[in-house]
């Protein structure tokens, strides 16, 4: 049996794949949530509605008018864990609505 040249893990595949494409901001979203599921308890996690990241700058919707508030007062907190766990080059702002 041969053994092929090139070898890809599935997570190569799809970072190159959305570079082609250019959906990579969606796909480092898609990570982020996954962190915010990780590092929220599963009813705060349900209150947030939608996480995007458009021109460095991550958007992150939520429901719940307290969390929102919590979210706003710990704004520096959390841009600083993002750019942290996601590189400083990846996000440049954090906005809360």
């Amino acid at each position: 049996m041969r053994k092929k040249k090139r070898e890809f893990q599935s997570s190569e595949l799809v970072k190159s794949f959305a570079r082609i494409y250019g959906f990579e901001d969606k796909l480092l979203a898609f990570e982020i949530k996954d962190f915010l599921h990780e590092y929220l308890n599963d009813a705060l996690f349900s209150e947030i509605e939608s996480v995007n990241l458009n021109r460095k700058i991550l958007e992150i919707r939520i429901k719940s008018p307290l969390l929102k508030n919590d979210f706003r007062m710990r704004k520096t907190f959390f841009l600083n864990k993002f750019k942290e766990r996601f590189g400083e080059e990846n996000i440049s702002d954090l906005q809360i609505s």
